[in-house]
């Protein structure tokens, strides 16, 4: 038996998290020894099953349906019902995005399993996985063991792993197109455009460099130079919640277990805590650098470096030092 990894697209363009899923995919197949599979639906989807073939990856399923040229959890369902039943996978993943939301309870149902949602690990025992899920806003880790025979469905935390982390294969993996049973009618329900936040709201799970601030920025006036150091640094201006409650800056800028949670390259912050509600959003960072003036600040404990000193010090000396470089 397998696990498979159910890819995310639109419009032939990847959704961000896919290859995050992938890599919980790689790390699942691994610790089973197991082969892993990957499947993207879609109609035309030859090109993006291609990307996923470069992978390491044991096969890559193509769904390639007019009836799933747009989704619908009806006709997405039916069309991951009816490939799993033919692949039989042992575990089955996902990324947690709303598309999942909408139609992975469907598919599970549909087959008289359940759904484990947003799991930030998976490790295995004896008798199966076992899914690791936040708790109390990431208080608290809380494992899950699904009773029954398999498929075992799951979907993984935007941040759990890292999309970087993905393993190419040492030649391209064979794409399988299945023959679905598909027809308009089955389709029963139409979809809105996808869900946004806001019309500008920035999508800062994307951003390869955040620069974040917290209650040590004292003031809303001394924003921008926070957000001169993000420009220069080619990132994104996120916040802590206080700053965010306050109005100081727009919610779509929040980090934490209320707002984004993001896996940059490098997540610089400044004067922030380092409260469990903000750091269940940013620890998947690769690079943590925290400047706050408190040296016993918990930020300090998963930062890769700590900087003691007063932002407002450290901030100038950055965007001047960074000017300099170019």
């Amino acid at each position: 038996m397998s696990v498979l990894v159910v890819t995310e697209q639109a419009g032939g363009k990847w959704h961000r998290m896919s290859f995050e899923c992938l890599a919980a995919g790689q790390a699942a197949a691994g610790a089973m020894g197991c082969p892993l599979a990957a499947l993207v639906a879609g109609s035309g989807v030859g090109d993006l099953a291609a990307d996923l073939s470069a992978k390491q990856v044991s096969e890559v399923i193509a769904l390639d349906d007019p009836v799933l040229g747009t989704y619908s959890p009806d006709g997405f369902a039916e069309a991951l019902r009816q490939a799993v039943e033919q692949i039989q996978p042992r575990l089955v993943l996902f990324p947690h995005t709303y598309q999942v939301r909408d139609l992975a309870p469907k598919l599970a149902a549909s087959l008289g399993r359940a759904f484990v949602s947003d799991a930030v690990g998976i490790r295995f025992e004896r008798d199966g996985p076992v899914f690791v899920r936040q708790l109390f806003q990431g208080k608290l880790h809380g494992d899950v063991v699904v009773d029954g025979p398999p498929p075992y469905f799951a979907s993984v935390q935007s941040g759990a792993f890292r999309a970087d982390s993905v393993v190419d294969g040492e030649a391209p993996a064979s794409v399988r197109f299945l023959d679905l049973a598909l027809a308009p009618s089955m389709v029963r329900t139409s979809s809105e455009p996808p869900f946004q936040d806001a019309k500008d709201a920035v999508d800062l799970g994307s951003a390869d460099i955040i620069v974040s601030v917290g209650r040590g920025i004292q003031d809303p006036a001394n924003i921008p130079q926070a957000q001169a150091l993000a420009t220069a640094l080619g990132g994104e201006l996120a916040a802590s919640r206080p700053i965010c409650d306050n109005g100081w800056l727009p919610l779509d800028r929040q980090i934490g277990s209320s707002g984004q949670t993001v896996s940059p390259n490098l997540y610089l912050a400044l004067g922030i805590s380092g409260a469990i509600q903000h750091v269940v959003g940013m620890k998947g960072a690769k690079t943590i650098v925290a400047v706050n003036k408190d040296r016993g600040a918990p930020i300090f404990e998963i930062a890769d470096y700590g900087v003691v000193a007063d932002l407002f010090e450290i901030v100038p000396a950055l965007v001047k030092a960074r000017g300099e470089v170019e």
